[in-house]
């Protein structure tokens, strides 16, 4: 059996490969590999041009995020391990890779783990999307060591505590390939967006654990597929957290929830109308129409039952009135 297959998969990002990947190739020690979402660009002819011994896999369409992965790592039975990577990541630190795939070798409890992941952008800040590890909040809402809301805080060594958290970031995912496998992997429905979140709570549901690992760091540009802003980023996004909770919380947590959700999802929709955001306002109200998944706890033959729940993995507070209302923009005030 092989150790570790670096995925990265790919859409239309020829120039963001040609970019980052040769810090991927330079500084890892596991297998990298493409998996090519039906790319309309002259992705598949440069790395055959130019990077010959990168193994890639063809998928026959594009699938998106979450289908493209469980397509492509269903052809690699062979690993151990799969790190789910980002096209707009770099690498800086050689062996970042075999950091973390000595710890899950130590800790059979682990079901997945990230590195820190840092701004390229700004190299001396955690990156929006993982931080140094994920949480969700009462409410349904995530946030980062390192992030929370809009504030994204200077990498000062504060986080660099190895600790269990409830998300780990897709853009550098690590995850142990028996624990993928059990889990049913990540849920298509979902596209883009949440769906590593809902994964991982998945996994925590079944009783593994999910950690950050901060001894290794990777670099984010973020933004590469969709900007903040963006209506279909803004629907994926309302639309996912509503299915994730709905999936993951036992039944009598998840009504209230909801309930609340409701109104908190409907002052989101105005404050865009305010701004004069129709096209954003629209896709809000769109995600609040979404029918939840039928299935209820599960998604069908995608994902396997919760074989425990455990119901206080989400954070006791509301990290939007932290955040507004007592002034707590740093995860340490918390």
């Amino acid at each position: 059996m092989h150790k570790l297959a670096i995925v990265i998969l790919n859409w239309n990002g020829s120039d963001m490969m040609r970019r980052y990947l040769p810090s991927v190739i330079k500084h890892s020690c596991g297998d990298v590999i493409v998996a090519d979402n039906a790319s309309t660009d002259d992705s598949l002819k440069m790395l055959a041009e130019e990077f010959p011994d990168v193994r890639t896999i063809v998928l026959a369409e594009n699938y998106g995020f979450a289908e493209g992965y469980n397509r492509a790592l269903a052809q690699l039975p062979e690993y151990e391990y799969y790190l789910l990577l980002n096209s707009d990541v770099e690498i800086r630190q050689q062996g970042w890779d075999k950091i973390l795939t000595d710890y899950m070798d130590a800790h059979p409890e682990c079901a997945a783990c990230q590195p820190k992941l840092l701004d390229l952008k700004r190299p001396t800040h955690f990156e929006y999307a993982g931080a140094s590890g994920g949480y969700i909040d009462r409410f349904g809402y995530p946030f980062c060591r390192g992030r929370i809301l809009a504030t994204v805080e200077e990498d000062k060594g504060q986080y660099d505590d190895i600790c269990p958290v409830l998300w780990a970031t897709g853009a550098a995912l690590l995850c142990r390939a028996k624990d993928w496998q059990k889990s049913g992997g990540l849920d298509t429905r979902f596209f883009a967006h949440m769906e590593e979140i809902d994964l991982c709570w998945r996994l925590r549901n079944m009783g593994r654990q999910i950690v950050c690992v901060p001894q290794s760091t990777a670099y984010h540009l973020g933004g590469a597929t969709l900007n903040q802003g963006n209506p279909r980023k803004t629907f994926l996004n309302f639309r996912n957290n509503r299915y994730m909770l709905h999936k993951n919380l036992p039944e009598h947590k998840l009504r209230p929830l909801l309930r609340i959700r409701n109104v908190l999802d409907l002052v989101a929709a105005l404050q865009f109308l305010m701004k004069g955001d129709i096209k954003n306002m629209r896709a809000v109200l769109r995600a609040m129409r979404c029918k939840m998944p039928p299935e209820g706890k599960t998604a069908g033959t995608l994902n396997a039952p919760a074989v425990v729940s455990d119901e206080n993995l989400l954070a006791p507070y509301s990290i939007i009135w932290q955040y507004y209302a007592k002034g707590k923009r740093l995860f340490s005030q918390l």
